[in-house]
């Protein structure tokens, strides 16, 4: 049982691992598709491969999660289990879920969504990396309060730069 544990997290921080730059790709693909005013063929193409490879480190990390919390369900004596890292680390994936699907189908104003992604991704890399330092007991405010400021930079940083975008190719379309 130990063995699968370990082996579980280390496939979940592969997954995180993943999922984070993957994220990183998605956002700046974005921003350079969008830099001209369209998004070509070729660049969709990369954008959707980007894609997948998210949504494959979600599920890994979904199933790797649930692996663990049954793990420490069925009494294998892990620290994880038990922890706010824990929770705070489930709540991440379904935000992560959530989101994903709300911006699919168009629910979650494109202002909010990728900012909701990013931070999400990041805070979950974040708390991660926590656990090889042996912080995983911390308060879930103070979390949350993390989380809300990792979401506000994104908000900002995200929005910041597509504002910048359109004003560039604003002034490019009134110069030609």
């Amino acid at each position: 049982m130990e063995t699968i544990f370990i082996l579980s997290s280390i496939l979940l921080s592969i997954a995180i691992s993943l999922g984070v730059g993957s994220s990183t790709i998605a956002v700046t693909n974005f921003f350079m598709a969008i830099a001209d005013g369209t998004i070509e063929p070729t660049e969709r193409r990369m954008m959707g491969v980007t894609y997948w490879v998210l949504r494959a480190a979600m599920v890994l990390i979904a199933l790797m999660l649930i692996m663990q919390y049954m793990l420490g369900y069925a009494g294998v004596e892990t620290p994880y289990f038990a922890s706010t890292h824990a929770i705070a680390m489930g709540a991440l994936t379904v935000v992560l879920y959530v989101n994903a699907v709300a911006m699919t189908y168009r629910l979650m104003p494109s202002t909010f969504g990728p900012a909701i992604q990013a931070s999400s991704w990041y805070t979950l890399g974040v708390t991660a990396a926590l656990v090889p330092l042996g912080i995983t007991s911390f308060s879930l405010v103070v979390f949350f309060l993390a989380y809300i400021a990792t979401f506000a930079l994104f908000l900002s940083l995200i929005n910041g730069i597509m504002g910048w975008l359109r004003h560039r190719e604003l002034e490019q379309n009134v110069q030609s």
